[in-house]
């Protein structure tokens, strides 16, 4: 990723939103609420100095918002994945289309699958995650792209959360937040570890100096403002019935 991202890449969920897959076990999510809560999302986007590009909801793809498992932004490339489950190929053909305007692209071809929620880019290390959704073959792929770039590539198991980054992402300074069970996974990092009841908060989105962080975690809230972030807070209800997060919604580049 640039040192300085410009831009930001997102889809509108759809009607059908809650037709998309989920383990959640919060309910449907209210399709009115999450045009709403998206747009607000892409207020603080532009509100934090990036260009916001938005693509229409596609109807044959519910899942279609989670944009960021489409591509994973690697300096001037964008690997274009082949998502995990067989739903949501498809999806990346409108990222594709975009991405190839400001980016050269490369393919991750069959018989790999890998969705960008499990790719961590922390310094000069991309940690992939091998979860349902990221098999060997992907990670494998990807490791190899990364590698021919100059970084390090780390595969990381996923043995809770639909993604890598679900449980584990950067705060910046140096710092990652998480999950109890995904810091155990990164023994000599500087981590914030989000209690229990606000493990949603392990997925936050750095955009510059501001660090956005779902509604819900006072907890969290609290300790990242005492360690001196300058917070957003951005209601994620929706999207977290659908196993969503911030990183989710958009693509930084």
């Amino acid at each position: 990723m640039p040192a300085s991202p410009t831009t930001a890449i997102v889809r509108e969920p759809g009607e059908n939103l809650a037709r998309g897959l989920t383990t959640a076990g919060l309910g449907p999510p209210d399709p009115r609420l999450a045009l709403a809560q998206h747009r607000a999302y892409c207020d603080v986007l532009r509100e934090s100095g990036l260009e916001v590009v938005v693509l229409p909801a596609d109807p044959r793809h519910p899942d279609g918002c989670f944009v960021e498992d489409t591509a994973v932004i690697l300096g001037e490339v964008a690997v274009i994945t082949r998502p995990g489950d067989p739903s949501r190929r498809g999806e990346e053909e409108a990222v594709a289309a975009v991405l190839s305007r400001i980016r050269r692209l490369i393919h991750i071809p069959p018989p790999g699958r890998l969705d960008g929620g499990d790719v961590l880019q922390w310094g000069d290390r991309v940690y992939i995650g091998r979860s349902t959704r990221t098999n060997r073959e992907g990670a494998t792929q990807l490791a190899e792209i990364v590698s021919a770039r100059g970084y390090a590539a780390s595969e990381v198991p996923v043995d809770a959360g639909l993604h890598l980054k679900t449980g584990v992402t950067e705060l910046g300074d140096g710092r990652l937040i998480a999950t109890a069970a995904m810091a155990a996974r990164f023994p000599s990092a500087d981590v914030v570890t989000v209690p229990e009841d606000e493990a949603h908060a392990a997925n936050c989105l750095r955009v510059g100096d501001r660090l956005l962080i779902p509604g819900g975690c006072p907890g969290v809230h609290r300790t990242l403002l005492e360690l001196g972030y300058e917070v957003v807070v951005v209601e994620m209800s929706e999207f977290q019935k659908m196993d969503g997060g911030l990183t989710c919604l958009s693509l930084v580049c």
